[in-house]
């Protein structure tokens, strides 16, 4: 195994008195790439911080070798000091590094380099930062949430261009699918404490999970042993008393050893107020069309939303999600098509950027709206602290304003309003950006439970697989399709698309084949046989029912309310597509080959 290049030991830090890390560490080998997993506010950002070097601790050690170089990219870049991106780029290279590289990968990441910072978007903005940090090839490569407002090409580029390098990676991410095809080692940071799996995060939550539990088996033995003692004290210390103060000294310990246990924070509690049940129709488009500046946005969609469906609407940035999904809701009229909405339509909106949330307010106030201290929630009139604990926020955190909240704070707040609000429709525009993985877990739990419709714009691939029925893709040039399940199946369903050539390419593909092998054949004295003959005769009724089985399947599996009303079926005619396709091939290559071989003989 490799020597560390980078060492952090015993680690302590507390913000106003309260402890924040204790005892935390982290140890990096070149080449590694380890993840930092843990809650929200649980320091997993200030702990790479330390380990950039970029805020010091209370106490501990951190040894870096020397020469390492170590490179950090933060969860909210600043280019405010630089004329355009390409400056910001290269400000981050050092004596000898290879200038053109910040030029490719800006190329790579889509910007030219002449972008004034103060226009960029959040996803160009985080683009910017990963270029970077990436063009010196860095011994040490530390990313805090490299993901968040990033499309999925660029998420699949940067796991791409990130397998690729040497440098150590150390990852803090809400991504799963990201954590899970990238990391080797999982430092999972909780109660200020840091344990360490050397496995990567795919490996992870089963193995919290048994910590957890031996954790709570262990508390339970204790919580047992007490109860023993205290009946010993009631009923035995008496006439026991002086030979046994011992034991009492050590029920006085037990005691102090529970009350010091440190405590797991608090789950999340979503709870969304429901208004009354839509109508089943929520929405109907009808050959929907919308074009800005002579380029189409949206060309000739079709989709009809029914009441409970999850629907996700995947595409570049760019590329219209958020017109497609403003047509959907009436928000914003097509050029041409129809846009029919249901009836008794409640909408609730989460969106990406938390534009909503007044920066000069406090958590109370973006809370209530200004109105007393009381907040209206599923039926229940709660107060306004009682829900702020539901999101773990703390009390004093009430006259708290919103521009000094974290990121993953923010985010809580966003779907503390959201949820609030009355609704039969959620409206929700990148809902995992900065939210925690098991806060991640409940908002999937509360959407599942959620008897209204959904409609969620969004990036992570894992929450998609878990959450929605169907999605919009973008195809290109305008075009939208809709395909059943999640993320995973789109892309399975995308591919086999792809895979089957038009009939004039299919055809000429299949000739060339078949006369590949004739040719390596001999010509059968001649003349074809009975059985050649037989098959020659009968295999377009056989190619015929087979494609009829095809027609039947594929208008099955194009109801996108096939896979959230049977998952298992859904699987089961996939399954036999793909099965009944394979034999069309053989029977069409079978027919081709005695096909062309009755040609040469005839030629012959």
């Amino acid at each position: 195994m490799a020597p560390p290049i980078l060492i952090l030991r015993d680690i302590d830090l507390s913000f106003g008195g309260t402890p924040l890390l204790e005892g935390a560490a982290l140890s990096v080998s070149l080449g590694e790439r380890p993840c930092l997993v843990g809650r929200n506010g649980s320091g997993k950002s200030t702990l790479l911080k330390i380990a950039a070097g970029l805020i010091e601790a209370d106490d501990g050690e951190r040894f870096v070798q020397p020469g390492v170089t170590v490179r950090y990219l933060p969860q909210e870049p600043d280019l405010s000091d630089y004329k355009d991106v390409l400056s910001y780029v290269q400000a981050g290279l050092a004596p000898g590094d290879d200038g053109h590289r910040a030029i490719y990968l800006l190329q790579q990441l889509g910007l030219k380099g002449d972008e004034a910072p103060a226009h960029l978007s959040g996803g160009e903005t985080r683009r910017a930062a990963l270029a970077r940090v990436l063009a010196p090839e860095p011994d040490i490569l530390m990313l805090d949430e490299p993901t968040n407002h990033l499309d999925l090409p660029a998420i699949e580029w940067l796991e791409a261009e990130l397998r690729s390098l040497r440098s150590a990676i150390v990852m803090v991410s809400h991504d799963r699918r990201f954590l899970s095809n990238l990391t080797r080692q999982t430092v999972w940071l909780n109660l200020g404490e840091t344990r360490q799996l050397n496995s990567g995060f795919a490996a992870f939550e089963a193995w919290r999970d048994d910590l957890l539990q031996q954790e709570e088996d262990e508390q339970h033995k204790l919580d047992r042993k007490i109860v023993r003692e205290e009946h010993w004290l009631t009923y035995g210390v008496t006439a026991r008393r002086k030979r046994n103060q011992r034991r009492l000294r050590d029920l006085h310990s037990l005691r102090q050893a529970r009350r010091d246990r440190p405590r797991q924070a608090g789950d999340v509690k979503l709870a969304v107020t429901e208004s009354g049940l839509s109508g089943k129709l929520v929405a109907e488009a009808k050959g929907i069309s919308k074009t800005y500046d002579n380029v189409a946005i949206v060309a000739d969609f079709s989709t009809r939303i029914q009441r409970g469906d999850r629907v996700g609407i995947v595409g570049p940035n760019g590329s219209g999600k958020t017109t497609i999904l403003n047509m959907l809701t009436g928000v914003t009229a097509p050029d041409t098509g129809d846009i029919r909405l249901g009836a008794n339509l409640a909408v609730a909106t989460l969106d990406q950027r938390r534009e909503s949330l007044d920066p000069n307010s406090t958590l109370s106030e973006a809370l209530t709206g200004g109105s007393g201290d009381r907040v209206s929630v599923a039926g229940q009139n709660k107060h306004v602290i009682s829900y702020m604990k539901d999101f773990l926020f703390q009390p004093e955190q009430i006259g708290t304003v919103v521009s000094a909240l974290s990121g993953g704070e923010r985010g809580r707040l966003m779907l503390a309003r959201a949820l609030a609000k009355p609704s039969n429709l959620l409206i929700l525009d990148e809902p995992t950006n900065d939210l925690d993985l098991e806060t991640l877990d409940l908002l999937q739990e509360m959407l599942a439970d959620y008897p209204g419709t959904v409609i969620l714009v969004s990036h992570d691939r894992d929450f998609l697989d878990r959450v929605v029925t169907s999605v919009i893709a973008y195809e290109g040039a305008g075009r939208w399709l809709e395909y059943a399940g999640g993320y995973s199946d789109m892309l399975i369903q995308r591919r086999a698309r792809s895979e089957q050539p038009s009939a004039v390419t299919a055809g000429m593909g299949q000739k060339a084949k078949a006369r590949s092998k004739i040719k390596s054949k001999p010509r059968n004295n001649g003349k074809m046989s009975f059985k050649d003959k037989h098959a020659l005769e009968t295999l377009p009724d056989q190619m015929a029912a087979l494609q009829g089985k095809i027609g039947e399947i594929e208008q099955a599996l194009a109801d996108p309310a096939f896979y959230g009303r049977d998952p298992e079926g859904f699987d089961a005619a996939s399954a036999k597509l793909t099965k009944v396709m394979a034999k069309l091939d053989a029977a069409e290559e079978s027919w081709l080959r005695l096909e062309m071989l009755r040609e040469e003989l005839e030629a012959g």
